[in-house]
């Protein structure tokens, strides 16, 4: 059995009350999670396309969410839990930081406990005996890392939030050196509509299941659950789909296979007014490691995002890495901007 936080169920100040939230919360949810993030990620910019669709768009359909008032009908804190696939449920927290600690305490302590059983209530319609509670913080978020030791969690991982600047020079052709022989890269095939190839898409799936099988926390993700969660995202677009294809010298046919393969999205513009692109997934298979595949893959979407008119690309980084993807990154214009940190708690259902 795996133990479970005995602490006696917190409670809400007298007169504060839960609702779901509703479109007519989108504003206040915004201003709610741009003010907890602004120290660390130095924008203030309320995401509001990015909590209209987890309230109310294509992400709202795998996740739970719950806005606690206090007696003057105002949100203090909002509660969220995404179904992310079986045995992992992600978490998330913002509470009011303008509010007393002792306020601000008593609400994360309320809305993590409740999200647990959220989490478990996930778990137990999808049939699993335990699950995965994945929370986030700020790597310097000392309050929320509290929060999150005193519900119980641990910290599990860090992550490094990547950019690179682009210019508009790097459009140009021959700007980045061609693939190694015998590796192609190219966008994901589409139909005249528009949509994409199911076997190209099936072929992105495949490729990152199995390049990331030895990574951090793995876990299967059945293709069903993997197209439908990028697709929730406000910025994805099919044409930021990419198969990398290798040669293989021992197969007499010739053909190129798929090995290496990246997903981007479109990221929201900046304080400029400028959109970027980011990189959600990029992987390559064990076999054809060494051959230039990643860095193929990146030349193609730099340029790709210089084409578009965007000012940068970023991505996210395992800072524990044993591939050790972070030199590449930094060989090819990345910089950290922040840390960000995995937090998990097991739980039994």
């Amino acid at each position: 059995m795996i133990p479970q936080n005995d602490r006696p169920s917190p409670t809400l100040p007298d007169g504060w009350t839960v609702v779901v939230p509703d479109l007519a919360d989108v504003p206040r949810l915004s201003e709610l999670r741009a003010a907890q993030a602004a120290p660390f990620t130095g924008s203030d910019a309320p995401p509001t396309a990015q909590v209209e669709n987890e309230i109310a768009g294509a992400a709202s359909w795998t996740r739970r969410h719950l806005a606690v008032k206090d007696d003057q009908d105002v949100v203090r804190a909002w509660a969220h839990a995404h179904d992310r696939a079986a045995g992992r449920a992600v978490l998330g927290i913002e509470i009011d930081r303008g509010l007393p600690v002792e306020d601000q305490d008593r609400l994360a302590a309320w809305c993590y406990a409740r999200l647990a059983e959220i989490g478990r209530e996930m778990a137990e319609l999808r049939g699993e005996t335990t699950t995965q509670l994945d929370a986030g913080a700020f790597a310097d978020d000392e309050r929320l890392r509290g929060w999150l030791t005193d519900a119980g969690f641990r910290r599990a991982r860090s992550w490094w939030q990547m950019t690179r600047p682009v210019a508009a020079e790097e459009a140009a052709p021959g700007v980045f050196p061609a693939p190694k022989d015998g590796v192609t890269v190219r966008r994901v095939a589409q139909h005249d509509n528009g949509m994409p190839v199911a076997e190209d898409l099936n072929a992105v799936h495949q490729v990152l299941e199995t390049a990331f099988t030895d990574h951090f926390n793995s876990y299967q993700e059945y293709f069903t659950e993997f197209v439908q969660r990028l697709r929730e995202d406000p910025g994805h677009r099919w044409d930021h789909w990419w198969l990398a294809c290798v040669e293989d010298p021992a197969d007499p046919t010739g053909d190129a296979v798929p090995a290496g393969a990246l997903v981007g999205s479109q990221l929201a513009a900046d304080d400029s007014g400028v959109e970027g692109t980011y990189i959600d997934y990029i992987g390559a298979l064990a076999e054809a490691r060494g051959r230039g595949v990643a860095t193929a893959l990146l030349h193609a979407v730099v340029a790709d995002a210089a084409a578009r008119g965007r000012n940068r690309v970023g991505l996210e980084v395992d800072a524990d890495s044993p591939t050790g993807a972070e030199g590449l990154y930094r060989k090819l214009g990345w910089r950290t901007k922040y840390v960000t940190e995995s937090w998990h708690r097991d739980v039994a259902v």
